[in-house]
C-alpha cells in the first residue's frame, strides 16, 4: 500500500539547548578559587568559577581523570555561566542542554576510548565492614534518592548512601577509577576523616572547595589508613577497563 505524501517522515532531532545562556570569564580571584554549581527548580543553572573540564564532567557524568587531551586552559580558565531553559526541564534534560552549550559555545568535539588502566578495588578488610546501615526512613529506593552528602578536604560524610557513592568520591580524590567489590548492598551512614596529601585536589576542585590550597601539616591518618580503621574497608591496586573521553577540538567561548 502506498503511503500518503508526507506520512511517516522522520525528522532529525535537534540538540536540546537553553533558551538563553550567558558565559563570562570569571573575575580574578586573588588566588582563592571558589566554584559554585546551582541548579534551580525548572532547570535554571548558575555556575561560578567553573572550568570547561568541570562542565564536561557535569554534562557527561565523567570524572577528572577520565578526560584526556585538549589544551591546558581546559582545566584552568574559569567562567561564570547562567542559563535558563524555555520550559521547566528535568535534570537529564538540563544535562543535555549543557552538552549542547559545550558544542555550540565551546565547539567541543570528542570521542570515547576504553583503555586498560590502573584502578582500585574497594573491598572489606579482615575484620569486616564497620559501616552503619542507614535508617530505612532516611533512604529512598536504592539509597541514592535520599542520600545527603557533605564533603570537604579530608572529610566525607554521607547519610543514606550506597557504597557506589563512596567509591565514586574516592575515585575523585585519588584520580583513579575505584570499583566497588565489597558486595555490600543497601544504604549506609558513612563518615570518615583523613589527612589529605598534596595529590588530593580533584574532589575539591569539582565541588567548589579549596583543593588548590596547600595541604595542612599531617596530623592524622592517611586516607588508606582511615578507610580501614574507621570503615573496615580497604583499597587494592589492580587494573581494569576505564572509559576515557578524548578531546578532539575545543575553543574558548567568546564573552557575551
Amino acid at each position: 500500500m502506498a503511503l500518503a505524501a508526507g506520512s511517516f517522515i522522520l525528522k532529525a532531532q535537534a540538540p536540546q539547548e537553553f533558551e538563553a545562556a550567558s558565559i563570562k570569564p570569571s573575575a580574578p580571584s586573588g588566588g582563592r578559587v571558589r566554584v559554585g554549581i546551582d541548579t534551580m527548580p525548572g532547570g535554571r543553572i548558575s555556575m561560578t568559577g567553573v572550568t570547561v573540564k568541570i562542565l564536561i564532567q557535569q554534562a557527561y557524568g565523567v570524572r577528572d581523570f577520565q578526560i584526556t587531551g585538549g589544551p591546558g586552559w581546559l582545566g584552568s580558565d574559569r567562567y561564570d555561566i547562567t542559563a535558563k531553559p524555555e520550559t521547566a526541564s528535568s535534570g537529564d534534560q538540563v544535562k543535555a542542554m549543557v552538552q549542547g552549550l559545550l558544542a555550540s559555545r565551546f565547539q567541543l568535539k570528542f570521542h570515547r576510548e576504553t583503555k586498560e588502566l590502573p584502578t582500585y578495588a574497594l573491598v572489606t578488610g579482615k575484620g569486616g565492614s564497620k559501616l552503619k546501615p542507614a535508617d530505612e526512613m532516611a533512604a529512598s529506593g536504592d539509597g541514592r534518592g535520599g542520600a545527603q552528602i557533605r564533603i570537604g578536604r579530608g572529610q566525607f560524610n554521607a547519610e543514606g548512601a550506597p557504597i557506589a557513592v563512596l567509591a565514586n568520591r574516592l575515585g575523585d580524590v585519588l584520580g583513579r577509577s575505584v570499583i566497588d567489590k565489597t558486595g555490600l548492598t543497601g544504604s549506609y551512614d558513612i563518615k570518615f576523616e583523613w589527612t589529605p596529601d598534596e595529590n588530593e585536589g580533584g574532589m575539591m576542585r569539582i565541588v567548589g572547595g579549596r583543593g588548590d590550597q596547600p595541604p595542612d601539616a599531617p596530623t592524622g591518618p592517611s586516607l588508606m589508613t582511615a578507610l580501614q580503621e574507621q570503615l573496615g574497608l580497604k583499597l587494592e591496586s589492580t587494573k581494569g577497563p576505564v572509559e576515557l573521553l578524548v578531546i578532539d577540538r575545543v575553543e574558548k567561548a567568546s564573552e557575551n
